[in-house]
């Protein structure tokens, strides 16, 4: 609906900020830099509408009349958050760290900016748009993005073109003291030549859409233009051509030169033929002319002897490529070091050196079948949706997906990526030992069955060894793991909080979400009030009580607090495994700290040792060390626990009432000062209201 008219029409305009939140994982972060934004914007005097993309989808959402009459935008994101919508306006996108500490700083910057191209010269979808983020762009992060955007581009021309030229050489090739040679006028030799066109265009293709990551439609013709220009050595009187490093370089030159150009001020009546013919023309002959002129040859020579290095390796030095291409190719599992091994084996095949890519075909599928055998193995060092991920990755390792590995990986990372690594550096190095090769550039048994590969029995033997050392590396080491817990986790029976009230609790043989077994305080229990259970939004006080409190605890060591938590959260029944609701918490700060400033501290674990969703606090006396980004102790913690299969679901909105109730001083003050469980409780209450679950008596 249309903005309402004002009461005052003489009144000055009121600023409109717009602002995007989100992090990785959609929960804490997200809803407190929201926060932080918006009370910045108060402070300021501007109006202000903040948009969050959590794990409980994009709330919020900006209508057209919002962006029209948006004066600035913050975009606060770990997350990649398409531009494109706010073409023509002033934007300054940063981390969502950035939006929790320095909100008001984010917004002066905001309205300082230059205004982003409109839309006959704006980044679009595909974009990084370097111009609108106010200096503050991470250039890194900006090239990262264009090389993987021109990769995933590559990649269908490598693939289609690799695996028709296997499937005609097997079907259609005959032997001779050459190789395999398929006939002249043979159907199979169409084919062959199909293929061998899919190879022709990696180059022009992979540096046409790095160029258009950085400067949108006007760099994409340029780009492969110029990356054509690399690939034909004639253009600079060179046998081998540039290959994929000269289309590399050309796709970030095409790109940054024609992005300067946009930023260049023309006339209204030339603008609109800027991106169409302008642009391109230009950026093409500077590059071209810039490539055949100067930088063709020597980056020639740079890659053809690379190419004569690594054909030539043999023996030793080829294991040693071997182990650091498998390495490097399970490091991340598609990420940016995946990506760097992957092309620099698949470029190879072009230039009649097909081995790399045996190396790295056999190591890319040995995290997902590594970690799926293990879960088969050893089912009790996994949870259930884990193992159910375990099948998936079995799966996805036969097809050569790397990625089938992500989710064990992330749930587990210490254990899981060093395994990963040392099994895909094993397979590397036996396919290298017997001289795999590859000649399409993918992995897995599935290139096998195509006939792309030569040594089949050695490529399943490297492939095979490979994920065996995975799993059994994983299992050792998520074993030594479990027993360091088991010795610090405390115990069900007998746990004796921080407060000193020792306590046992015998958790109930089978509890479930349905069946959550703590007594309502009118001691009606759910089970016996089924049919009376309120359907009202649940808020905080549904996860939380007086049981689940602890005010001045005295430690002052994270993990050590983590245990104290979760051993109150055990005194309730709704935790069934205290140590794997520790080892979940305790990974999940690995992959990056849950503390957020301001002295809070809001750790969270997923995990099959709670059966239903439920909060715990503390209040540390001498503060706790959280690698805070903004180097304060945590004082007030927050840990929430629940269940895998309810991961996602309601409590993430009413953590999210909590994450936003945290950024405002006042509440903050009230924790501080609560003499009580009962007092802390009532803050609760004042900021996201009363319990709602209750059973209500017939």
């Amino acid at each position: 609906m249309p903005e309402p008219l004002t009461a005052a029409p003489m009144a000055p305009h009121r600023l409109l900020i717009l602002g995007i939140t989100a992090c990785p994982t959609g929960i804490a972060h997200t809803y407190m830099a929201a926060e932080k934004l918006a009370a910045a914007a108060a402070e300021l005097g501007y109006d202000m509408k903040v948009e969050t993309h959590g794990s409980v989808g994009v709330e919020g959402t900006f209508s057209q009349a919002d962006i029209d009459r948006s004066d600035a935008v913050v975009i606060a994101a770990d997350t990649r958050i398409d531009p494109s919508r706010f073409a023509g306006k002033r934007i300054v996108s940063v981390g969502v760290a950035d939006g929790i500490h320095r909100p008001a700083a984010l917004i002066r910057e905001a309205l300082a900016a230059e205004p982003s191209p409109t839309a006959d010269g704006s980044a679009g979808s595909g974009g990084a748009t370097p111009a609108s983020t106010t200096g503050r762009t991470d250039f890194g992060g900006t090239l990262y993005r264009a090389l993987m955007n021109g990769v995933s581009y590559m990649i269908p021309f490598v693939v289609v073109g690799g695996l028709l030229i296997a499937i005609s050489l097997s079907l259609g090739g005959e032997a001779t003291p050459k190789g395999l040679v398929i006939p002249e006028g043979s159907f199979w030799l169409t084919i062959n030549q199909i293929g061998v066109l899919g190879f022709t265009l990696m180059v022009p293709i992979l540096s046409g859409f790095i160029a258009y990551a950085i400067a949108d439609r006007p760099g994409l013709a340029p780009g492969m233009i110029c990356g054509w220009i690399a690939t034909t050595g004639s253009f600079y009187h060179s046998e081998s051509g540039a290959g994929f490093i000269g289309g590399i370089v050309t796709g970030f030159l095409v790109g940054f030169v024609a992005l300067g150009i946009k930023k260049i001020p023309v006339h209204r009546y030339i603008k609109p033929i800027m991106p169409i013919l302008v642009i391109p023309v230009l950026t093409t002959v500077i590059v071209g002319g810039a490539f055949v002129l100067a930088l063709g040859q020597p980056i020639s020579w740079v890659f053809s002897t690379m190419s004569t290095f690594l054909t030539g390796l043999q023996g030793g030095s080829a294991i040693v490529l071997g182990l650091i291409l498998g390495a490097m190719v399970a490091f991340d599992m598609g990420g940016p070091v995946n990506k760097t091994a992957f092309l620099f084996g698949s470029a190879l095949i072009a230039t009649g050196n097909p081995a790399p890519m045996g190396m790295v075909a056999a190591a890319i599928a040995v995290p997902p079948l590594g970690m799926g055998l293990a879960t088969l193995i050893r089912g009790r060092y996994f949870s259930k949706p884990e193992r159910e991920a375990g099948i998936a990755a079995l799966f996805m390792g036969f097809f050569g997906i790397t990625e089938g590995a992500i989710p064990l990986a992330a749930a587990k990372p210490l254990q899981v990526i060093p395994a990963n690594m040392i099994g895909g550096a094993v397979a590397g190095g036996i396919a290298a030992l017997f001289a795999v090769t590859d000649s399409v550039p993918h992995g897995g048994p599935i290139v096998a069955v195509f006939g792309a590969v030569s040594g089949v029995p050695m490529y399943f033997a490297a492939l095979l060894i490979g994920a065996v050392v995975t799993a059994l590396v994983s299992l050792l080491l998520l074993g030594v793991s479990a027993r360091r817990a088991e010795r610090h986790a405390p115990s069900v029976a007998g746990t004796t909080p921080t407060n000193g009230s020792p306590v046992s609790v015998s958790a109930p043989a089978s509890t479930s979400l349905a069946d959550d077994p703590t007594p309502d305080p009118a001691g009606v229990t759910p089970a016996a009030a089924k049919t009376s259970v309120s359907t009202a939004p649940k808020t905080v006080l549904d996860y939380i009580d007086e049981d689940t409190i602890v005010l001045d605890a005295a430690e002052t060591d994270r993990d050590a607090m983590i245990r104290t938590l979760v051993g109150l959260m055990g005194t309730t029944g709704r935790v069934t495994d205290e140590g794997l609701v520790v080892r979940a918490a305790l990974a999940r700060e690995q992959l990056g700290t849950t503390a957020v400033g301001d002295g809070i501290a809001i750790p969270h674990a997923k995990s099959d040792g709670v059966s239903a969703p439920i909060l715990a606090f503390a209040r540390s006396r001498h503060g706790v060390d959280w690698t805070s980004p903004d180097g304060t102790p945590a004082k007030l913690i927050f840990l929430i626990a629940v269940p895998e299969a309810a991961a996602g679901t309601e409590h993430l909105k009413v953590l999210a009432q909590l994450s936003r109730a945290l950024m405002k001083p006042a509440f903050r003050a009230t924790l501080q000062a609560a003499a009580t469980p009962a007092d802390v409780l009532a803050a609760l209450a004042a900021q996201v209201g009363p319990k709602q679950s209750a059973p209500v008596a017939p």
